[in-house]
């Protein structure tokens, strides 16, 4: 069986759905003849933790781990931030919002030494790991998974070393991105500079949703379009216990991931509201429920709600246990982020919603990558930002259907299928085999 070395920051423990695509891939390689070895962090500083993931790591898969210099406790330190908080989910305000002096004198540090993110510190370690487990382990390709986007430059470094078959993986965009800072002219030209330079190098580039294609493509016009492989998400039907499902004794949506910043609930707790108050629904027929973290902003919106007594909080869990409360929903709430370009965006948690099986209100652009999904899989409904008639008629149709006042046409369970895990990883190795056999030749 052939070998990989899968770059990774993000693997367990660390938590989050930025997780779940490199550790399926290592689930499942082995059934498409390749054999996984990770390099990883050893001391990483995770927006969040999820032990119980190294349970899904196959006791065969070697994990090596090396040093990074992590500048957030620094970071804390200098903002006056609690040891340990997770620095992440206040670190993009609200529209609007005010940043004191010293987050902006961090904002200006992290945007201009911190190329091209803040875990470069990893590079040196990582490159030399993966230099020596190259060779002990007669890797036969690599694949590194961004962000964060030091990820590919170790692959590039280690690709430019060995000359073996290289595909960079992005799960988002890279420079210019939302969740990137926003750099002044010499940082910003040597970070796109760094993305050029990847995008030339890497054999294949694998995109997580095809927004990403288009944005690497806008800014650098050069690259070869055919390097461009659209890989989505998915979910792995093997993580959805059968539980028994019980009805609920109140209609409950369920909201599952982090809140903060442009990403909030503003758009339906208004919506909930307007129907509250025309008595369209009863405060104590239904349930709204969010599990992840939330930026201050965001508890404050569910603190002065007319319906916070309707609004039930769950502080971030187990990527196992969120699948059961999917599971136990009657509908559950997609919302992505209010920013340009944001009908370009599929969130990797969308697919998972889509393996529970229950219907989706998404609030998000109607003409969009999400709406598209939806209207192919018959597995939900989109309303836009601000339209606060939709999201209620949305609202309202769930609600009733719930209360057996009304019918819902089922997903096409055939178009949710090709959306399993396994199957993108199929897709992947097919092309890692293409690429090895080219180099052999």
């Amino acid at each position: 069986m052939k070998k990989i070395l899968i770059i990774a920051y993000y693997f367990p423990p660390s938590g989050g759905p930025g997780v779940q695509r490199v550790l399926k891939f290592v689930k499942y390689f082995p059934a498409f003849g390749w054999e996984p070895v990770v390099l990883t962090v050893s001391n990483g500083e995770f927006p969040a933790r999820d032990e119980s993931l190294l349970k899904e790591i196959a006791p065969n898969v070697r994990v090596y781990r090396s040093q990074i210099f992590e500048p957030y406790s620094l970071y804390r330190r200098f903002t006056g931030k609690a040891a340990g908080s997770a620095v992440d989910v206040n670190a993009i305000p609200q529209k609007g919002a005010r940043r004191s002096a010293k987050e902006k004198i961090a904002e200006l540090i992290r945007s201009t030494i911190f190329i091209p993110d803040a875990r470069v510190g990893w590079l040196p370690s990582a490159v030399r790991m993966g230099k020596k487990i190259i060779k002990e382990e007669n890797i036969s390709a690599i694949y590194s998974s961004s962000p964060p986007y030091t990820c590919a430059l170790i692959g590039r470094a280690l690709k430019r070393a060995t000359g073996l078959p290289w595909i960079a993986g992005f799960r988002d965009p890279w420079t210019g991105f939302e969740n990137t800072p926003r750099r002044w002219f010499i940082p910003r030209a040597i970070d796109h500079a760094l993305e050029r330079s990847v995008c030339n190098e890497a054999d294949a580039i694998d995109i997580a949703w095809l927004g990403i294609e288009k944005d690497f493509r806008a800014k650098h016009p050069g690259v070869n379009p055919a390097k461009f492989h659209h890989l989505p998400n998915g979910f792995d039907g093997e993580d959805y216990p059968a539980i028994e499902r019980a009805k609920n004794a109140r209609f409950t949506l369920v909201y599952t991931g982090s809140l903060y910043g442009t990403r909030n609930p503003a758009d339906l707790l208004r919506a909930v509201e307007n129907l509250a108050a025309k008595n369209l629904i009863a405060k104590d027929a239904f349930v709204l429920k969010f599990a992840g973290r939330f930026g201050d902003e965001v508890k404050r919106m569910f603190e002065n709600s007319a319906v916070k007594d309707c609004i039930e909080t769950i502080s971030y869990m187990p990527h196992s246990e969120s699948i059961r409360e999917l599971l136990r929903a009657d509908a559950l709430l997609l919302i992505v982020d209010e920013i340009a370009g944001s009908g370009e965006v599929v969130p990797g948690k969308v697919y998972e919603y889509l393996g529970a099986g229950k219907p989706i209100l998404a609030i998000a652009p109607t003409t969009g990558a999400i709406a598209q999904l939806l209207r192919e899989t018959g597995a939900g409904a989109t309303a836009e930002h601000g339209d606060n008639a939709a999201i209620e008629e949305i609202f309202l149709r769930y609600y009733r259907a719930f209360r057996g006042e009304t019918t819902l046409e089922p997903a096409n369970d055939g178009e949710i299928k090709k959306y399993e895990r396994k199957e993108t990883t199929r897709a992947l190795a097919r092309l890692f085999n293409d690429l090895t056999q080219k180099n052999i030749r």
